[in-house]
């Protein structure tokens, strides 16, 4: 391909939208377009990367027998409410965009496919002889993200690689799971990624187990716990740890004590000089359930952790029996709209009345009391008397009405002490999710009434596992963890094109002539090259390809007349004047050396 060609248009300015470095370059270099928040064209140099990735993605699928089919992006309403998960989709803070039809039937934008498939299964799939199945595709998903930002990172329309696989029994689910974490392995490797396998929450997916996959970048959404020694790794989402031990309370001199102003951990620290660690807090929560409940939670936290809203959600689901499609801190308006009087809030105890919220039009009029296990195993502590500027010192739960419900409801972090080990401690870094993997259980097919006939003969509801990969995502991740001052630095396996030839004076007939003389060399053999044949300044060239990252340069310049060229190497930044056989016999040696590390399973 010549540049001159490939309608690229360069940027010198960094975008005023655009936060992070990956986003920043990959508008600077023309990689994609904004048509309008959260919505991204790919231009041609995108698409080739993305068709590169796409490859790799299906090679290792295809080596591990998985089918390759598309399914229908607009799905019926039908199939989701009786899945359960309609509500939670589209209502509060759903992310799937929804529509009526002229016949006023509902329909939703595909952001998965689980309802889709395990019905298609259920007509196609009848005896467990024709079990396991494992079906994939590739294709543009859709999410009405609340604040689309980062590029391709969250956006609204993404490009994803979804599988699901069917089985008649657990042990058959969980050996496919364990295929599909190596060859979520083997394609990032050959994407030339740095990932860390992570335990994860399932989320609105569900499933007994997950796990994902992240590059790590310090722009990453997400933070990621590891043991120091490499045994332990989570999603803060879903990690879990020991808490470094409360300070013991000093004082046991059970009383009320004046604390004007000090609604906050750090004021009534400062105040009272005792530690956040001797405190608990209280937090009012609100959670909406799938049939339109509307129950109070009271939490109880020790002063110096934060609530992990992910395990509440869990936590809620399991002892309500029901999906929380929505949950919020309780407010003064949510008060004043429930007809509640103002709450004392940063002086609310864990005992709090029931009887302050008698008077709710919608609310159930009783708190669900939950405390996390670092508060509940104080004996001794600080917490709010529920009246303005008080508190209460060298009180126990005994004292308050009694000990709640005591649940892991609390963000692990950086510092903890490791489950595994207790000698272990937990370190952190930022992640970029690009694949995730679920041992969905019989969840959906449980839901769907999908099942096959058993060796007995009897009808059983199928195993399900699913696995996807974020293939835009995934492309912008390369950027975000391979760049320098100078722009983008594609690994080889996946750039738009392996070598890019700058003609440096395309005026100057010998630079030109072998210019040309190389460029048709290399595309003889199989070499994707790209020839800067514009008619600008060699600086702008020279600037632009360093922008667009291709693995290797080779400039012909004044020495063209010699028959020598420049081979530069864009990540080592490498320059070798050569010959120009020596300089083709040494790219291919280089690009056949860099890529054979990443050739695909035999199937």
């Amino acid at each position: 391909m010549r540049v001159s060609r490939l309608i690229l248009a360069t940027l010198r300015d960094v975008p005023a939208d655009a936060e992070i470095i990956s986003h920043q370059l990959l508008l600077r270099a023309g990689f994609i377009k904004r048509v309008t928040s959260g919505i991204y064209a790919y231009m041609p140099l995108m698409w080739r990367v993305l068709q590169k990735i796409t490859s790799i993605v299906q090679q290792e699928m295809d080596a591990k027998g998985s089918l390759q089919t598309l399914l229908p992006q607009l799905h019926p309403a039908e199939l989701w409410k009786k899945s359960g998960r309609w509500k939670g989709y589209t209502e509060g803070e759903g992310i799937m965009f929804n529509l009526k039809d002229r016949q006023n039937r509902e329909f939703g934008l595909a952001p998965t496919h689980e309802e889709v498939i395990t019905t298609i299964a259920n007509e196609v799939l009848l005896s467990y002889k024709q079990l396991p199945v494992n079906i994939y595709q590739i294709q543009t998903k859709f999410r009405d993200e609340i604040r689309p930002r980062f590029g391709l990172m969250r956006s609204r329309e993404f490009i994803m690689k979804d599988a699901y696989s069917f089985h008649s029994n657990e042990g058959d689910l969980k050996s496919t799971y364990n295929e599909m974490n190596d060859a979520y392995k083997r394609i990032f490797s050959r994407c030339g990624l740095e990932t860390v396998a992570v335990e994860a929450d399932s989320g609105a997916i569900g499933g007994a187990a997950s796990q994902e996959f992240m590059v790590t970048a310090n722009s990453g959404e997400d933070l990621i716990l590891l043991s120091s020694d490499g045994v332990y790794s989570a999603n803060q989402e879903k990690a879990i740890s020991i808490a470094s031990k409360a300070i013991p309370l000093k004082s046991k001199d059970r009383k009320e004590i004046k604390t004007p102003g000090d609604s906050s951990i750090k004021e009534l620290c400062n105040s009272q000089n005792v530690e956040p660690s001797q405190i608990v807090k209280v937090l009012l929560f609100l959670a909406i359930t799938q049939n339109g409940d509307k129950q109070p939670i009271l939490i109880s936290l020790r002063g110096d952790q934060e609530l992990n809203e992910i395990k509440l959600i869990n936590t809620l689901t399991q002892i309500i029996g029901q999906d929380i499609i929505d949950i919020s801190q309780i407010s003064v308006d949510k008060l004043k709209s429930e007809n509640i009087e103002t709450l004392p809030f940063g002086y609310i105890g864990p005992d709090l009345s029931d009887s302050v919220i008698k008077t709710a039009k919608s609310w159930k009029k009783k708190f669900l009391r939950l405390a996390d296990h670092t508060a509940a195993e104080l004996s001794n502590f600080i917490c709010g008397a529920n009246k303005k500027d008080t508190h209460r010192i060298a009180f126990d739960w005994e004292s308050i009405g009694g000990l709640p419900k005591a649940v892991d409801i609390r963000k692990a972090k950086a510092g903890d002490h490791c489950v595994h080990d207790v000698n272990q401690i937990l370190h952190d870094k930022r992640g970029i999710e690009v694949g995730h993997i679920f041992q969905l259980g019989c969840k959906y097919s449980d839901a769907l009434g999908a099942s096959f006939t058993n060796e007995e003969g009897a009808q059983k509801s199928f195993w399900m596992g699913c696995y996807g990969i974020g293939i835009s995502r995934l492309a912008q991740a390369a950027v975000e963890q391979n760049n320098d001052e100078f722009g983008i630095i594609w690994p080889i396996t996946i750039a738009p094109y392996e070598v890019i030839i700058v003609i440096a004076n395309i005026k100057d007939p010998d630079q030109k002539s072998l210019g040309e003389e190389l460029y048709k060399k290399l595309l003889i053999e199989g070499i994707d090259v790209l020839l800067d044949d514009r008619d600008e300044r060699a600086g702008i060239k020279f600037k632009d390809a360093d922008l667009i990252g291709i693995p290797w340069r080779v400039v012909v310049g004044r020495d063209a007349a010699a028959a020598q060229v420049e081979l530069i190497e864009r990540s080592s930044k490498s320059k070798n004047i050569l010959e120009v056989d020596t300089a083709l016999e040494k790219l291919l040696k280089e690009i056949s050396e860099k890529k054979k590390f990443s050739t695909p399973l035999n199937l």
